[in-house]
């Protein structure tokens, strides 16, 4: 199992991936059959093909965005952030605040992802 200061880690290097705007060094920080919702009420992408997907469209979809993990929650093999995106596009940004549950297995490869947030989460300027 991993240590508190790993499962931290794992989630800067997730951080930087995210930043970065990297679908597949994204998708390669997840198992082969990982399972990712977002947010969680939506139907999951599985496996690093589908998660890889979701995260091009995402980034087609904004000029830039900067993603922050405000708070990194852990627990056992489980990291809970509380998190923040601010997404740019058109001169306009929104705002999107919620919580991302990570599992993650001994390989340190996280095997699921559910974010937490819904319209009440969205802010725009």
């Amino acid at each position: 199992m991993l240590s508190p200061d790993e499962l931290r880690q794992r989630i800067d290097n997730y951080v930087q991936s995210i930043n970065a705007r990297d679908p597949e060094g994204i998708a390669a920080l997840f198992t082969e059959d990982a399972v990712q919702a977002d947010p969680a009420s939506n139907p999951p992408n599985v496996g690093r093909a589908a998660i890889t997907s979701f995260f091009e469209g995402s980034i087609a979809a904004s000029e830039s965005w900067t993603f922050t993990a405000k708070t990194i929650h852990t627990c056992a093999p489980n990291v809970a952030i509380d998190f923040e995106i601010a997404l740019q596009s058109g001169g306009s940004t929104m705002v999107i605040s919620g919580i991302e549950v990570f599992t993650t297995e001994d390989s340190g490869l996280f095997s699921s992802v559910y974010a937490y947030w819904d319209d009440a989460d969205l802010s725009f300027s």
